[in-house]
């Protein structure tokens, strides 16, 4: 099966670039399935019904989460009913949803698991004690293809996770900085990537009009962060072969608004 991953869409640029090119990427090359953190989807914070909809629509499978899932608190206790919708599955116990969905993807099992780091986070449960929980009743069910969208602000604990679980998950891909990273690698047949990045605009603060940023640096003086509805957009993609398990190849899609090619950058493997 061949996995692809979306990270952190950004309001109305993000949905827009994917709405306007993830069904012929979808179909060049031969996605079967799309997991795609949307936390930030609506506006930048949450997720809206309609919003999900349209992300459904558009393509995408099932969709994941992290410290802004709850953001529009009432609309995501309705999302979190339907099976396409997960947040962190370490949030503490009492809170609305899942973080583990196993799909059915070309006769075969898929587990998507979403996670919440610690660092600059809510309160959640250890994640690295608590992945490796889910992990292993999943190969007890015998369910080997694994996906992690790992939502955390600290490389360090991306790459803890990653050092845990390799060789015993298909693919983990960190999100929440909204900056790409250059370290997409195979190793012991597990596919990772530290951060895919963000998809929506480009050319200010990662996805929002640089001003209340700037004046946060400067002056210590916050504000509200605002999606512009005019920008640079990209789209950024994850995608992963995976066969009984294993990450046999694996590369990231970069799609740019103003730009007709797509650059496609290989997995080194270790």
């Amino acid at each position: 099966m061949r996995v692809a991953f979306i990270g952190d869409i950004i309001g109305r640029p993000g949905r827009r670039i994917i709405k306007e090119n993830l069904a012929k990427i979808k179909e060049d090359y031969q996605i079967d399935f799309v997991i795609a953190n949307a936390e930030n989807a609506s506006h930048g914070f949450g997720l809206t019904v309609k919003n999900c909809n349209e992300l459904l629509k558009a393509g995408i499978d099932v969709i994941t989460g992290g410290n802004h899932s709850f953001d529009k608190k009432q609309e995501m206790f309705t999302l979190l009913e339907t099976p396409q919708v997960l947040r962190p599955d370490n949030y503490p116990k009492g809170v609305p949803g899942s973080g583990i969905r196993v799909f059915d993807v070309k006769e075969e099992k898929l587990a998507v698991i979403n996670l919440m780091g610690q660092f600059s986070m809510p309160i959640v449960e250890n994640p690295f004690n608590w992945a490796l929980k889910l992990v292993e009743e999943l190969h007890k069910e015998k369910i080997e293809n694994i996906f992690i969208d790992f939502h955390a602000e600290a490389t360090s604990e991306k790459r803890v996770i990653f050092m845990l679980l390799k060789g015993k998950v298909s693919a983990i891909c960190g999100t929440h900085t909204h900056v790409g990273t250059d370290d997409l690698q195979i190793v012991e047949q597990t596919a990772y990537l530290t951060d895919i990045g963000l998809t929506g605009c480009r050319d200010n603060i990662i996805g929002m009009n640089e001003k209340v940023p700037i004046q946060r640096a400067i002056t210590g003086l916050g504000g509200h962060f605002e999606v512009p509805n005019s920008c640079k957009a990209i789209l950024q993609l994850m995608v992963t072969d995976i066969k009984e398990g294993k990450a046999v190849n694996s590369f990231k899609l970069k799609k740019y608004c103003d730009r007709d090619e797509i650059i496609k950058t290989d997995a080194i493997i270790e």
